[in-house]
């Protein structure tokens, strides 16, 4: 089974499984997941590097759909957000940070419609705008390592325990699916990910619910880390190491 296709049965499984009873709208999530990847895709801006798309969705719904809706809101935006993560994965197209979707009541829809605002927002953006609307530049943070066109190898160690981030990064957070589980509560399921670029990595938060800090700062924006930082997911401190 596909990433995607396993994404789209947990955003299925919001309505199928404990929320079901909750719900009564014309609007599925599965089909807002649909709308909002075609509008990535129709946003798309190419650089010299890269095909970038929209960081920043907001999804205009009836009062009836939005009424309906809000039992599993939380989720819902949580789940929608990874799986346009992963679809900018997919087909290769970059992301300045990690997809924000919001839902909106319009008065004027009625029952089963909905408008979805797709922006690109970011420093990269205005940038862009200042020298040439076509073109978006890639950010070069500073290297981890020496040499090479990779990133260092990089580990997470927490509580006691050492783990070799991948080659793709690491996916932290409760779902088993994660690359690095942390069962809490105050974690989201996709809570955090550490993702290499050009010879660095960096630390996204992957929308979740109680944020993330590093070195007892929050982060808001992908982050480059050095050896020895300390990352803060719910109540676990886990620290960056870099050869």
């Amino acid at each position: 089974m596909s990433v995607l296709r396993n994404l789209e049965n947990k955003i299925a499984g919001l309505v199928e499984g404990a929320f079901g009873r909750a719900f009564a709208s014309e609007i599925r999530p599965v089909e807002l997941a649909r709308r909002l990847t075609r509008e990535m895709d129709r946003h798309r801006h190419a650089s010299l590097a890269s095909t970038y798309v929209p960081n920043e969705y907001v999804v205009w719904l009836s009062p009836a759909d939005r009424r309906a809706l809000q039992p599993i809101e939380a989720g819902l935006v949580e789940e929608l957000s990874a799986y346009l993560l992963e679809h900018a994965r997919a087909e290769h197209l970059a992301l300045v940070s990690h997809p924000r979707i919001e839902l909106r009541t319009d008065k004027r829809l009625a029952l089963g419609e909905c408008g979805i605002e797709a922006k690109l927002v970011g420093g990269p953006e205005r940038r862009a705008r200042a020298e040439d609307p076509g073109i978006i530049p890639r950010p070069a943070p500073t290297p981890v390592g020496v040499g090479g066109g990779s990133a260092a190898q990089a580990y997470i160690s927490v509580g006691g325990q050492r783990t070799p981030i991948g080659p793709r990064g690491m996916v932290i957070g409760r779902s088993p699916e994660a690359d690095l589980v942390l069962s809490s509560s105050e974690v989201s399921r996709r809570h955090a990910e550490i993702v290499p670029e050009d010879r660095a990595w960096l630390l996204v938060d992957l929308g979740s619910t109680n944020g993330i800090r590093l070195n007892a700062r929050p982060v808001g924006v992908p982050t480059q880390l050095t050896d020895g930082d300390v990352i803060e997911v719910g109540p676990y401190e886990l620290t960056f190491e870099a050869y």
